[in-house]
């Protein structure tokens, strides 16, 4: 039963590590299938949710029901999606004939690839391998929901609510964070889960932020993807590397040809050939600091001509007084104060 204790036999056979059963269903680690067995754990992510009677919940990996059980008597309905078709079954099988069948819906399929409907609340116990994806999918969802409750990684939910100074800010928080609320609820360790997974976790609250931001979606990626190439460099250093100011002029001189010949604004040529750093999306972002590979100039002032170009970026920069600030340093204000500072020199990232 969930949350009992199991007596501890020696196996006769041999029996493979990665799987282990509740109601006669096989759990895959290799799939990332940990199924929540503590039923005060349970209790407590509901309680978490703050989930109103009139809510329409979204649970992303039911598994067997442990949680949709709790979150079909707190809430108005519930919208199930899983990928496994055993699991769904099970679940059929689990409500099947119950008082709550009828308040609840279950969806067979992807959640990265599924077009999600209306909902007020998210409640996720999810594969670890999508945390990213996921998080930045609902965050752009609409209509917006109140609140998502998420069991991540622990690291991977240190990385989302991490600030300014902590060694673990990184491009995902400030991403996240830009467009959304984020709360630590809840360490998780390992052994509350069937079968255990081999690290910690942790239960985080997201709220998107309403209204959004005003920003351009991948104008924003685009420079904060440069400003944490290196985090502990200057953005001075990082904005005179080659590369950077290669990708950057590029653009302006695209950017500067399109506007002179078409007077077309910025958001009517989305399709431009507009050169941007890296091909790492802000959705495939797993937090990690992996610094890039560039090639870095610095010494070029001092052997030859400055480019007028790297001369109108540090400008910017040094008007600001952030040429010597670091990324792993600095708030949403001021990348926001850079970002348009760029912008009003006709600097853009994407």
């Amino acid at each position: 039963m969930a949350g009992g204790k199991m007596k501890k036999e020696k196996q006769k056979g041999p029996r493979a590590p990665s799987n282990h059963y509740q109601g006669g269903v096989t759990f895959h680690k290799s799939k990332g299938q940990h199924i929540l067995k503590n039923p005060l754990l349970v209790d407590a992510i509901v309680q978490k949710a703050g989930i109103k009677t009139t809510d329409t919940i979204l649970e992303i990996g039911p598994g067997t029901g442990n949680l949709t059980k709790k979150l079909l008597e707190a809430g108005k309905n519930v919208i199930a999606v899983e990928l496994d078709p055993r699991m769904v079954l099970e679940l059929q099988r689990r409500f099947q004939g119950t008082p709550f069948s009828h308040r609840l819906k279950v969806i067979q399929g992807d959640v990265l690839k599924t077009d999600l409907p209306y909902f007020d609340i998210c409640v996720a116990n999810i594969p670890y391998q999508i945390s990213s994806p996921l998080t930045f999918k609902l965050l752009f969802h609409q209509p917006a929901f109140r609140c998502a409750i998420i069991m991540f990684q622990r690291e991977f939910a240190m990385r989302l609510v991490a600030q300014p100074g902590d060694n673990l800010y990184c491009r995902l928080s400030v991403n996240t964070q830009f467009y959304a609320r984020v709360s630590h609820l809840l360490k998780v360790g390992k052994n509350n889960f069937r079968p255990p997974p081999k690290v910690d976790s942790s239960v985080v609250r997201i709220e998107p932020r309403k209204p959004r931001p005003e920003v351009n979606h991948k104008e924003w990626d685009g420079f904060i993807r440069i400003c944490f190439i290196r985090k502990n460099k200057t953005l001075g250093s990082i904005f005179k590397q080659k590369n950077v100011l290669s990708v950057l002029e590029k653009n302006y001189k695209t950017l500067q040809a399109v506007q002179s010949s078409q007077n077309a604004s910025l958001s009517e040529n989305d399709d431009m050939d507009i050169a941007r750093f890296g091909d790492q999306s802000m959705e495939e972002d797993d937090g990690m600091d992996v610094e890039m590979d560039v090639e870095c100039d610095e010494a070029e002032g001092a052997e030859g001509e400055v480019s007028e170009f790297k001369n109108k970026v540090l400008s910017v920069l040094k008007e600001g007084n952030f040429e010597e600030q670091r990324a792993s340093k600095l708030s949403q204000e001021s990348f926001l104060t850079i970002l348009s500072m760029f912008n009003k020199a006709g600097i853009h990232f994407s």
